[in-house]
């Protein structure tokens, strides 16, 4: 009996969404100044379905480190989830949190909870894609970050 290898490229297997790679300018390292100080990094994981975000950060005083999945969600027997969605765990108060990414015209936009929230973060990149300005906002605040890609 002849048994066909399914490798990563075969049509049998799911491929990423497409618009999954609007993400890839942010993928590599970045020194976070501002409101928010500390690095970021995001890296693909194997297959491409999932963006993972590595947070090293202090704000207000508080150190957050954690770790954020970024990709679609997708159960089994249905389409993948319109939206580009996230869940960010946090290693030293064990909190979840999620939003929602779209990145379109080097401007990242990420809502807290679902698509359209009033808290969010607005950023948009530089031509040469090594550096980003922006600012989470939310009804009663928010802060102004700006990222620089580590060589």
């Amino acid at each position: 009996m002849s048994r066909k290898r399914v490798t990563a490229t075969s049509p049998e297997l799911p491929q990423p969404s497409p618009d999954l790679k609007s993400l890839n300018p942010l993928v590599g390292t970045w020194r976070i100044s501002g409101g928010t100080k500390g690095q970021i990094r995001f890296e693909w994981m194997d297959g491409g379905f999932f963006l993972i975000q590595h947070v090293d950060l202090e704000y207000g005083g508080r150190k957050i480190t954690g770790i954020e999945m970024i990709g679609r969600r997708h159960r089994p027997g249905e389409p993948p989830g319109p939206d580009i969605c996230s869940r960010f765990y946090s290693f030293l108060d064990g909190l979840t949190l999620d939003y929602v990414y779209e990145f379109a015209n080097d401007t990242l936009t990420i809502w807290y909870g679902p698509r359209g929230s009033d808290n969010c973060f607005i950023g948009k990149f530089s031509k040469d894609g090594h550096s980003f300005r922006g600012a989470w906002k939310w009804p009663s605040g928010g802060y102004e970050v700006t990222g620089t890609r580590v060589p």
